[in-house]
Order: structure tokens, then sequence, then C-alpha cells
């Protein structure tokens, strides 16, 4: 029996980084956002019916991911109907992950884990935190995200004060150092439970 970890936080917050640390101590770890680019990959599964809403997004056998930001942002009725298309496949994605894996701790990498109710899934949930400041910093160097695209994100998000309320592991993200020791001390507690189950 393996232990569901859902690992959550905002955009910016060291999420990627931090869900590497987890599989570098052993656990499998499942990338909600990868399982997206699969889905938006050349002949993914979303693309057929994404396109019959935004045709003007395809691009021989891919979406273009600009055309399909554009729209998004033209039509506030858009993303819902996207939403409805891509969440069930992203579904049977992280099922074929719990299929097949065989660690002790599977770690669930989900931005919108408590926004989508898929922590109830969940045995337990951290999440990574770091102060808005550097968060915002962090988001705005990568040069892909203008500050509109980076307030639009934030607004669909849960407050992350929220989501370190509902967790049960916080994990602050301001030194890798420091992350990689609280990364560490939850698998060490983690699997402790597993012992004592």
């Amino acid at each position: 029996m393996s232990f569901k970890l859902g690992l959550t936080g905002s955009i910016g917050m060291g999420k990627s980084t931090t869900a590497q640390m987890f599989a570098d101590a052993s656990c499998a770890v499942w990338d909600a956002d990868a399982a997206v680019h699969r889905l938006y990959a050349p002949n993914g599964l979303a693309i057929a019916p994404v396109a019959e809403l935004v045709p003007d997004a395809l691009n021989g056998d891919t979406l273009d991911r600009e055309i399909l930001r554009d729209a998004i942002r033209a039509d506030t009725t858009l993303l819902p109907k996207i939403e409805k298309i891509v969440h069930p496949l992203v579904g049977q994605d992280r099922a074929r992950f719990i299929e097949n894996a065989t660690a002790d701790i599977l770690v669930f990498d989900i931005p919108i884990l408590f926004e989508t109710g898929g922590n109830k899934a969940m045995d337990a949930v951290a999440c990574v935190s770091v102060d808005a400041d550097t968060q915002r910093t962090r988001v705005l160097a990568r040069g892909t995200m203008s500050e509109e695209d980076f307030q639009m994100i934030l607004s669909r998000q849960m407050p992350i004060e929220e989501k370190r309320a509902l967790s049960d592991y916080v994990i602050e993200t301001d030194t890798l150092d420091h992350a990689q020791t609280q990364v560490l001390a939850i698998v060490e507690d983690i699997k402790r439970k597993l012992q004592n189950a």
C-alpha cells in the first residue's frame, strides 16, 4: 500500500524543485503540468476536442498555446469548457501512474489540488511556500510571463495562506538547503507512519 502525498503551492513557490527533491528521496512523482503537456503534445488526447472549441489554435498535429492563451483571455467562458475536457484526461493519466508505481510514497505535484478537490484523494498534503516578493521575482525572472499573466494566474488560485492552513506539511522554499531538510523530514515522517500502520 503506497502513501499518497499531494504537493501543492502557488506559482513561483518552488514546487517543481521540491518535487525533484522528493524524487531524489526515492518517491515516485506524478506531475500534473507534465500530464497536461502530454495531452497537448503532437497527437495528444486533448488536441482534437480543444481544437473544436478553438479551431484557430490548431497547428498541424499540435495546439498553438499562445493562440489558446489569447482566446482564453478574450472569452471568459472558454477556460471552464477546456477544463471540462482536460481534467478527466489528466485523471486517467494519474490513475495509470498509480497503477504502475512501485514506490512506498507517491507524490502528486498538483498546483490546483485544493481548488479541484484533489486533496480528498490524498493521505496528506504538503504545501510549498515563500514570501510574495520572492514569488513575484521568481515568476517574472523566467521571462515567459507578464505581470498581467502572473496576476491572472494568482486570481484563479486559492490564496497561499489558505493552502498552508489546509495542508499537513508546509515547506518553506526560501533556500534550497532549507527546503531539502524539510523534504527529508517529511519522507521520514511518512515512512514512520507506514511502519506503524
